[in-house]
């Protein structure tokens, strides 16, 4: 025979997480309105600033102006065909230099030794900027895409092998001396404890690149391009085209926001598990 109680409650805990649902939900959206807020903000006043003669047009051109530069080139064909161009390199550096910076610090995070030998290094040409590395390896590599990849990948590599060095090294040892209780093996305790509580850290350390990488792009394709956003802007110089420019500019910030996002989302995917990661914890 069913107990009353049982029924009555049921629903009441069903009900009760619909509405935990819809308030986070709801949060959520408020959240989303709440950020576009200053950025929509700022773009009227730009708009209208730029209508009143506020603001010349050859300093700052209008948004409207630069929507419709962005219609003209999209049109035209040119704009997909060099945000492809920086794309490409942008994925192919970031890939290259990834794995470098993912081993390098795996193998420093494990090895003291190891550090001991590198870290130092990778630290002193870390701390060289970019402008001062690009007249070298444009002697090593020309001006071709390998220069522009390579100085994508030298970005890259810093972010995610110092986060992977400071993830491995700060797992709690009192997590591996359980691993070593159970008797995992080597590379089961690497696998199941301290990959997976390194995790957050490296994970940080992609958000980062992700935005070093176009940092890096743009400083790389200011030389010998052909094609790409950043030779896009160098030519609309040459032309005082200011709404090219602009253009340009709020393609990289879009590019850098959309990185950021999906970077977000791999955080959530990966790191489900961790209370910090999940839903109720944002």
């Amino acid at each position: 025979m069913n107990n009353p109680d049982t029924v009555c409650v049921i629903p009441a805990q069903r009900s009760k997480r619909a509405l935990g649902k819809t308030g986070r939900r709801a949060g959520f959206d408020t959240r989303l309105l709440l950020s576009w807020s200053i950025p929509v903000l700022l773009l009227l006043v730009w708009e209208e600033a730029a209508r009143a003669g506020w603001i010349s047009p050859y300093i700052l051109p209008a948004p409207s102006k630069v929507l419709e530069t962005a219609w003209a080139l999209t049109i035209s064909g040119r704009l997909a065909t060099d945000l492809g161009v920086s794309l490409l390199r942008a994925a192919s550096g970031f890939a290259i230099g990834g794995t470098i910076g993912f081993l390098l610090g795996t193998l420093v995070g494990f090895s003291k030794i190891a550090g001991t030998v590198i870290d130092r290094s990778v630290q002193m040409i870390r701390a060289v900027p970019f402008l001062a590395l690009l007249p070298l390896v444009i002697v090593w590599f020309g001006v071709g895409e390998s220069q522009k990849i390579f100085m994508v990948a030298l970005g890259v590599s810093f972010p995610i092998y110092i986060n992977t060095t400071l993830g491995i090294r700060q797992i709690d040892p009192k997590l591996i001396e359980l691993g070593r209780v159970q008797n995992l093996e080597s590379l089961e305790l690497i696998r199941r404890i301290i990959l997976p509580g390194a995790l957050p850290s490296i994970l940080t350390g992609v958000r980062y690149a992700l935005a070093t990488a176009w940092l890096a792009l743009v400083v790389a394709e200011t030389v010998g391009s052909n094609a790409g956003i950043g030779f896009l802007a160098i030519d609309a110089r040459e032309f005082l085209r200011t709404d090219v420019i602009v253009l340009t500019i709020l393609i990289y910030a879009a590019i850098g926001v959309s990185a950021d996002s999906i970077a977000r989302l791999l955080e959530r995917r990966l790191l489900s598990w961790h209370p910090n990661f999940t839903g109720e914890g944002r």
